[in-house]
């Protein structure tokens, strides 16, 4: 349904990972700069945009399940388009029309500043518009936004993977990594903390690699320490790292530059050398475990956490013991854990000894079991601390049934506390001690020790007092009826896109 002044509503659609929720922020942007406006709970959007991902095996289904429910809805709402866009468009390009041709617009991860213009040609010349290019014609980061948050915001360095991971295709439908100068990087910073901005999240497919397309071996270590020095800015995070390019320089910047959190997402994958060669990670276990001891050698606060794979091609039960015996020595906060799936067009997907459903599964649960056990025991040292939250949206989905609020503590652990008796928005900052710990989450059920209003709260709620009526318009999964949930402070930190 279109808007009270007339214009068109949209909705957008986001699957996978962060750089996919900022690349759907700026096509929002995109769109409220061409007049559209944010589509509300009731009735149909005039325009539905999905956000791809091919990661994973069964991303297409997902895909044409949705285009297929929108059939119909578009046959009875006249106008009605359809755009699908990001990795899996990439790789589909003209099947997505062959299989749903009432699609509008298909468009790839290089061109999403394109995606107005294709839909007004669309409309003029009543047949879908299929544009992909090869390579990345304007940086996402220099479009217009419309960012989900007010408080903390997602800033891509970079674009594209050089790695060959045997089990990814984002490097074929992303491209040869390209970074952004590093001032234009800190000049986006700087007008985002003005904006009220006080947590920052940065963003590449390969993130520690930064510079590499600057000739800067130290590029991203220097890039954390001129970060840390922009007023205002409270928390820095970054996401997702590869140990290859994991080096002192960067442990020694995260160390001594007060607001880059003590929080590090370094993807495993595997245990096994054997594996990780057929991987093609250029690391070994041995270098893996070492990077998480420097680190904890510096920061020994650091929380840790890593994306594994199992049941990858050839995998033995020798191998996965190996991963278990890393697992049990690294003591990782949480793990992102993964059955392995084929991605069609990955060098992986034709190997043999594709290992059976019934094995996998069986490993899996016992991965899960002991990472359960561990992150539970680390949570349980973090009982009787005294933590600054910063206080999220939309974290608790019990905190109305039990008066309490959510946020993160600078590690990224969920924290529930309970209401303080003054008002606290999305933004400010609560100091709690922890009194409870669960595998996933800590509870602060004493009384709030103190309240700290600051610049993000009050953007926050300026935002809500400008825009009430305006739902969330990005959200990560399958798509669904009505109102998108709100998008979390920090998504999880799991890899960008692939698990570097």
């Amino acid at each position: 349904m279109s808007g009270d002044s007339g214009s068109k509503s949209y909705k957008v659609v986001t699957y996978g990972c962060q750089m996919n929720v900022h690349d759907s922020e700026r096509l929002s942007g995109l769109l409220e700069d061409a007049g559209y406006v944010k589509a509300g709970q009731e009735g149909d959007p005039d325009l539905v945009v999905f956000n791809t991902c091919a990661v994973r095996e069964n991303a297409d289904n997902k895909l044409y399940g949705n285009l297929g429910q929108l059939a119909p809805v578009k046959t009875r709402h006249k106008g009605m388009q359809i755009a699908v866009g990001g990795c899996l468009a990439q790789k589909d390009r003209d099947t997505i029309v062959a299989k749903a041709p009432w699609v509008d617009v298909v468009f790839g991860t290089h061109n999403i500043g394109h995606l107005p213009a294709l839909l007004e040609r669309a409309a003029v010349e009543r047949k879908a518009q299929v544009e992909i290019l090869e390579s990345l014609e304007t940086f996402p980061s220099t479009l217009p936004t419309r960012r989900e948050s007010a408080y903390a915001a997602w800033v891509a360095i970079s674009v594209g993977c050089n790695n060959t991971c045997t089990f990814c295709i984002v490097p074929a439908l992303r491209g040869k990594e390209e970074d952004r100068r590093p001032g234009d990087v800190l000049a986006e910073i700087e007008a985002l903390v003005g904006e009220g901005v006080i947590e920052v999240t940065l963003l590449g497919q390969n993130v520690n690699a930064y510079g590499s397309d600057l000739g800067d071996r130290e590029a991203f270590s220097k890039l954390l320490r001129a970060a840390g020095q922009i007023a205002g800015l409270e928390r820095i995070r970054f996401t997702s790292p590869h140990p290859r390019d994991f080096t002192d320089d960067v442990i020694a910047a995260m160390a001594e530059t007060p607001n880059v959190m003590h929080q590090l997402h370094m993807p495993l994958q595997s245990g096994s050398d054997r594996v990780l060669k057929a991987m093609r990670r250029s690391y070994r276990q041995d270098r893996f475990l070492g990077i998480i001891r420097k680190v904890r050698e510096a920061m020994p606060d650091a929380a840790i956490s890593t994306d594994i794979i199992v049941g990858f091609p050839g995998e033995t039960e020798e191998d996965f013991e190996e991963t278990m015996k890393v697992v049990r020595e690294a003591r990782f906060t949480n793990a992102f854990t993964f059955q392995y799936s084929k991605r069609p067009g990955t060098p992986a997907a034709e190997m043999d000894e594709q290992v059976p459903k019934a094995v996998v599964q069986a490993r899996y649960n016992r991965l899960i079991a002991l990472q359960e056990e561990i992150s539970w025991d680390e949570n349980k040292k973090q009982v009787g601390r005294i933590l600054e939250i910063l206080v999220a949206e939309g974290e608790g989905k019990k905190d109305d049934r039990t008066d309490r609020l959510s946020g993160r503590a600078p590690d990224n652990r969920l924290v529930h506390f309970t209401r303080p008796a003054e008002p606290v928005r999305p933004g400010d900052t609560v100091t709690v001690e922890i009194t409870y710990a669960a595998p996933h989450h800590l509870l602060a059920e004493g009384p709030t020790l103190a309240v700290r209003r600051t610049p993000a709260g009050d953007a926050w709620e300026k935002r809500k007092g400008v825009a009430a009526a305006t739902p969330a318009g990005v959200m990560l999964g399958l798509p669904s009826i009505g109102a998108p949930k709100a998008l979390p402070l920090a998504a999880p930190a799991g890899g960008a896109c692939c698990g570097d």
